[in-house]
């Protein structure tokens, strides 16, 4: 799952990106207007976190754009006032959920599943596609019942592939999900993303799951039965 970290407060900021990326999250951040608005308008985030503060612009501008380009991310204002009036604005233009700083990183992570789960996974804690099942809370996969032992690249790329059945995703998407902008797209990329399917694709299918993670040639991949 992608988040987007909009903090200009560096250490505030870098303590919230070591905390998530420890839940296995795939986190990118912004310090200022200018950098969230550019990476809202390139990339899409399963959950946007933003200070009503930034330097050159308003977090509550960045939330309009968001509900503007009509992204289905969830939305965490976080914000040093207290302001029913910034709170309400926030929540009447699209924000899921507000926190008042200081807050527990533990309560700001159940809140960002939370949000996850009711609008991307749609309330849902499982996924189930035939022999395959996710539990999404904890992170575990079975094969016709029996756990299944996944990297955690692995994990995220199979539940991107469920997620998205019978759709085609290009390596570029792939790359994008999984790393977010943290990797260039380049040709040693694309083969580690063939390596992460390869190893996926062997795993299931020797814990009994038929191949669904099928090749389109010159594009990228699909998962599906047929």
């Amino acid at each position: 799952m992608n988040l987007l970290i909009i903090e200009d407060e560096i250490d505030l900021q870098e303590s919230i990106t070591e905390f998530l990326l420890s839940e296995a999250f795939t986190v990118e951040s912004a310090t200022s207007y200018q950098e969230a608005e550019e990476k809202i308008s390139i990339y899409d985030y399963d959950c946007v976190v933003v200070d009503i503060n930034l330097p050159g612009g308003s977090g509550l501008d960045i939330i309009q754009k968001l509900k503007n380009k009509n992204d289905d991310a969830g939305i965490i204002i976080i914000s040093a006032k207290n302001s029913l009036d910034d709170k309400l604005t926030g929540l009447n233009i699209g924000a899921d959920d507000y926190l008042t700083k200081p807050f527990h990183l533990s309560e700001l992570n159940a809140r960002i599943k939370s949000i996850i789960r009711r609008r991307s996974l749609k309330g849902i804690n499982t996924k189930q596609f035939n022999e395959l099942r996710i539990e999404f809370d904890n992170r575990r996969i079975f094969v016709k019942d029996n756990e299944t032992l996944l990297t955690r690249k692995e994990y995220d790329l199979l539940l991107y592939f469920m997620m998205n059945e019978d759709k085609v995703l290009s390596k570029e998407d792939i790359a994008e999900h999984l790393w977010g902008d943290h990797m260039s797209i380049s040709a040693d990329s694309f083969d580690f993303i063939y390596n992460h399917i390869k190893n996926l694709r062997k795993k299931l299918i020797d814990h009994g799951s038929a191949d669904y993670i099928k090749t389109v040639y010159g594009i990228g991949y699909k998962f599906s039965e047929g």
